[in-house]
C-alpha cells in the first residue's frame, strides 16, 4: 500500500507548486482502495461510527505524502483550512491535530463547518499551503 496513491476524484491535482509555495487540494481520509479511514461498523445492522480523530490523523498523513512528492513536509505548512461536517467534532479534531502541529511553530489555521463532503462517511477535509524553497 506504500506505493499506492489516492487518485483525485475530479480534474485537479493533489498539489500545485507556484514558485516556493505548494498548494495542496482538499484532502480526506480516503485510502488508495477507496475505503475511508475512521469508519467502523459497530453492529450487525451496519451502524457506523465515524471517528474524527482517526480521520484527522489519516488526512494529515495523506497531506504529508502529497507534500513529500514536492520535496516538502508538514513542517513546511504555513496555512491550514479545515472543513468539519459537525462542529461537535472540534475537540477531537484539535486533539489529533496537536499530534502533528503546535501553537509556537505550527501554521495558521481556519476551521469552518460545512453541510457535507463528497462522501457521507467523511467528517473532515483539510487543504493546506506550504512554503518550501526550490
Amino acid at each position: 500500500m506504500e506505493n499506492e496513491h489516492v487518485t483525485p476524484r475530479g480534474a485537479y491535482p493533489h498539489t500545485k507548486r507556484a514558485g516556493d509555495f505548494i498548494f495542496v487540494s482538499g484532502t480526506s481520509s480516503r485510502r488508495p482502495d477507496n475505503s475511508i479511514a475512521g469508519v467502523d461498523i459497530i453492529d450487525n445492522m451496519g451502524t457506523k461510527q465515524l471517528s474524527i480523530e482517526t480521520q484527522t490523523r489519516e488526512v494529515l498523513k495523506n497531506i504529508e505524502r502529497n507534500l513529500a512528492k514536492e520535496g516538502a513536509s508538514l513542517q513546511d505548512v504555513v496555512d491550514v483550512t479545515t472543513f468539519l461536517v459537525n462542529m461537535n467534532d472540534f475537540a477531537g479534531y484539535n486533539r489529533a491535530y496537536a499530534e502533528f502541529f503546535n501553537t509556537e511553530t505550527g501554521p495558521t489555521r481556519t476551521t469552518v463547518a460545512v453541510h457535507q463532503l463528497p462522501h457521507p462517511d467523511l467528517v473532515i477535509e483539510i487543504k493546506v499551503m506550504a512554503y518550501k524553497k526550490l
